[in-house]
Order: structure tokens, then C-alpha cells, then sequence
């Protein structure tokens, strides 16, 4: 975030903040406010559509919308402005850092003997004497990209602590083109990562897994054909799901859970859940049984890690529900499901799913999941064989429940079965402990004490 002032009036540079990990750009889906509106601190001036979600871009400071850098349907990248701020404050040349009006004078060519004094009292004279003339009035000139570093006595006020000074030393990092997404721009750690990462590639690399796909014929030598933009969401589906299927060698288990008891438990105990706003379902318990079968399985719990020849085994249990949606898949986190009764995850489901569908679930909720549950019973279908999301080696998907004959000591009586498919990274899992895994997960389904014992 960058300062400049106008006489007595100071205008500050609002910056698109890091929003999320690996998330380095989107587009302006709405613009919510016009130059001359008066916004307060965390007021929201964009809406802005990441791979992830659409997320909100508040302003930083109060006072007045002086510029609007920002139009709908544009590509913003991470820490490009997007508003300037007239704060419209009163600020004595006096008390105002030294560093903010160095950097003034800096910007400024040809200033009087006297302001350059002021602004930089601990600043050598020049070595040949700018021109004297009347105090001009100077309008905020904001420093292009391209424009080289300004010499040391003149950079700019960098909001950061002494240690993250230290770590951007370490790591060659010029913390003046460093966006902060802390507190009125204040630098943090993740901000300096997060920029190393964008200055060696960032997702390019995983980006790139399409661009090597070989190019489509034209179409149109046999017919009309029409083209339109490849959605946000749908293009990262596309890499995500290309990388899994790239680097993951996929096996399915499949098997069937009798859930006739289940069935009349969601009966009997339909009218308790209503009073507490929420409604049972086979996800959410389904929710509750993963995440203690991988208490008792914890390398479906893992990631690999191929390079540096370990495992990872993770000692929390994160659910994705996978959400369908109209702009294409979304996978939200449900956090510690192992330490939640199926009443709460019936409710964070629901609430899940709707800020999915609407958007406005936050980028920080699609990560850190450890387990996918993949649920199409809704929709129709026998089986099917989804696809591991890259990080994690397995998923689990659910099919429509039917009613069959079954025999029972000696008699056919119907049950309520339910179809599962395991898919499962075959570097990390064997198939015998695939089919250990399932059955458990079944043997849960049909006799909820399993999970206790």
C-alpha cells in the first residue's frame, strides 16, 4: 500500500491482498462503489472471482473513492490497485514519518531548499542546488512497475516487522513491490513466500499440464459450431483433474452397506434433528464414519511425497464434500469431523453447500483436506469411479440407494443398500487394505457400535 500527499489530503492505494494460496489473479465480477462515494474501513469495493470463489475486496482505510482502477470483467492480479482513497486527513508535516515525505521528495523533481529540508531532515544536500521558486503543489505520481528502485534514502515506508525485514534479506525479496495483506498493508510472512513463489513460476507449472494437450482440429469444416470463454472454475477443475490423473495411479474398490437400520434411525430421530434446524443424511454420517476409519487407517490420512521419499501422515481429519454447482465443482472443507456429532456436520453441510452453490464460500474453506466424500446418490446412477484429489490418495464415492432381497436366515427380505466406490493412489495403498478399509467403513454403516469397539 503506497501514500501520497496532496497538500493536507493524503491518498492511499487500495491492493488486491494475497487471498489464498496458489491464488494469484481473478476477475471483477461487480464494482460496488463510484468515484466520490465515501467508504469506511472494510467497506467492500469489489467482488473479485478466483479459481476458488468469489471473494470480497474491502478497502483498508476510510475517506473518499478519489480513483477506480478496477472495471467489470477484468483480470486483476495480486497486489494491483484497484482504488485510491482521498482519507481527507489532517496531517502536520511535522508529525508525518520522515520515510513518507522523503519518498515525496523523491517523486518530485525540482523542490524548494526548504521542503526538501523538512521532508528529509537526516537526507545529505545535494551536491548541485535545485532551483528556488514558490512551494508548487504536487499531484500523487504512483511509481510504474517498470520504473527503476528509487535510491535507499528516498524508498518509501514498507510496513513490516524487523523479522520479516530479516527473512525478505534472506531471501532477495524488495519488500517495496511486496503486497501486504496484513492490517493497513502490513507485511507478513506469507506475503514474502508468496511472492517467491510467483517469482519462481507459481502455479505456471501445474497451468502448463493443458497447455501441452495437442491443439484442436477446426470444427467448423463440418458445421456450425459457437465458442465461449472457459469458465473460472471449470478451467482450474480442468488442471486439478488433469494433475491427479497424471501423477496418481488410480484403482476403484467398490462395495455395497446394508443400510436398512440406518434408514430407521434417520426415521426416529427426523423430528429431533428438525428442531435443531437441520435434516439427517447419509452424508453426514457417512462424514462421521471416514473420519474414524481413518483413525483406524491413518495412510488413507497421508500424502506421498515422491521427491523427498517420505509420508506424510496427518493427525487431523479434514472431510471435502464435493458440491455440484452451476459454475462447476467446488469442494469445501469440513474441519475435525472426527471431534463432531452428526447433528453439527449435518448442519455445517447444509451451510456449506449453500455458500458453495452462491459463491460465497471464503478460498480457505476448499483447503487443507485430507479425505474426499463424493456424494451422486441424489442424482442417480450404480457406481462410479471418482477421481483422487491431488494431495490426498483417497476418495470415496456414493451412489443411489436401492431397495433389494436379501436373504436372511433363510428368507429374502428387503433391504436398503447402499453403493460405495473407493478410488485410492496405488503408490500409498494395497488393495487388500482398500477392501479392509471399505468393509469397516460398510460394517460402520450397518452396525454403528462397530466404530466403538
Amino acid at each position: 500500500m503506497r501514500n501520497y500527499l496532496l497538500g493536507n489530503d493524503m491518498i492511499v492505494d487500495i491492493r488486491i491482498p494475497e487471498i489464498s494460496e496458489n491464488v494469484e489473479s481473478g476477475k471483477v465480477v461487480s464494482v460496488l462503489v463510484t468515484v466520490g462515494d465515501s467508504v469506511e474501513v472494510d467497506d467492500v469495493l469489489i467482488e473479485l472471482e478466483t479459481e476458488k470463489a468469489v471473494v470480497e475486496i474491502p478497502s483498508t482505510v476510510a475517506g473518499t473513492v478519489a480513483e477506480l482502477l478496477a472495471e467489470e470483467g477484468e483480470e486483476k492480479n495480486v497486489g494491483d490497485v484497484i482504488a485510491r482513497i482521498d482519507t481527507a486527513a489532517e496531517i502536520s508535516r511535522d508529525d508525518a514519518p520522515a520515510d513518507i515525505h522523503r519518498a515525496e521528495t523523491a517523486r518530485t523533481p525540482q523542490p524548494s531548499p526548504e521542503r526538501a529540508r523538512e521532508a528529509a531532515p537526516d537526507t545529505p544536500e545535494p551536491e548541485q542546488p535545485p532551483e528556488t521558486g514558490p512551494p508548487v503543489r504536487r499531484e500523487a505520481q504512483p511509481v510504474a512497475p517498470e520504473e527503476k528502485p528509487s535510491p535507499p534514502e528516498s524508498t518509501p515506508v514498507v510496513p513490516a516487522s524487523p523479522s520479516i525485514r530479516r527473512l525478505a534479506r534472506e531471501l532477495a525479496v524488495d519488500l517495496t513491490v511486496v503486497s501486504g495483506s496484513g492490517p493497513k498493508g502490513r507485511i507478513t510472512e506469507a506475503d514474502v513466500k508468496a511472492h517467491v513463489r510467483l517469482a519462481a513460476g507459481g502455479r505456471g507449472s501445474r497451468a502448463a499440464t493443458l497447455a501441452g494437450e495437442p491443439p484442436l482440429p477446426d470444427f467448423s469444416r463440418w458445421g456450425n459450431i459457437e465458442t465461449v470463454e472457459l469458465p473460472t472454475v471449470r478451467r482450474v477443475v480442468a488442471e486439478s483433474v488433469t494433475t491427479s490423473w497424471h501423477t496418481i495411479p488410480h484403482v476403484t474398490q467398490f462395495d455395497r452397506a446394508d443400510i436398512t437400520s440406518l434408514q430407521n434411525f434417520f426415521e426416529k430421530n427426523a423430528k429431533k434433528a428438525a428442531s435443531k434446524g437441520v435434516k439427517l443424511t447419509v452424508t453426514a454420517v457417512l462424514v462421521r464414519v471416514c473420519a474414524e476409519a481413518l483413525k483406524q487407517f491413518p495412510q488413507f490420512n497421508a500424502s506421498i511425497d515422491v521427491t523427498n521419499r517420505q509420508i506424510v501422515y496427518k493427525n487431523y481429519r479434514h472431510i471435502g464434500i464435493a458440491v455440484d454447482t452451476e459454475n462447476g465443482l467446488l469442494v469445501p472443507v469440513l474441519r475435525n469431523a472426527d471431534e463432531k456429532g452428526i447433528l453439527d456436520i449435518a448442519g455445517e453441510i447444509a451451510d456449506m453447500a449453500e455458500r458453495a452453490r452462491s459463491r460465497k464460500v471464503k478460498p480457505a474453506e476448499l483447503e487443507g483436506g485430507t479425505f474426499t466424500l463424493s456424494n451422486q446418490g441424489g442424482i442417480g446412477g450404480t457406481n462410479f469411479t471418482p477421481v483422487v484429489l491431488w494431495l490426498q490418495v483417497a476418495i470415496l464415492g456414493v451412489s443411489r440407494s436401492s431397495i433389494e432381497p436379501v436373504m436372511i436366515n433363510g428368507n429374502f427380505e428387503p433391504r436398503t443398500i447402499l453403493p460405495l466406490s473407493l478410488s485410492y493412489d496405488h503408490r500409498m495403498i494395497d488393495g487388500a487394505d482398500a477392501a479392509r478399509f471399505m468393509r469397516w467403513i460398510c460394517d460402520s454403516l450397518e452396525q454403528p457400535f462397530t466404530m466403538m469397539l
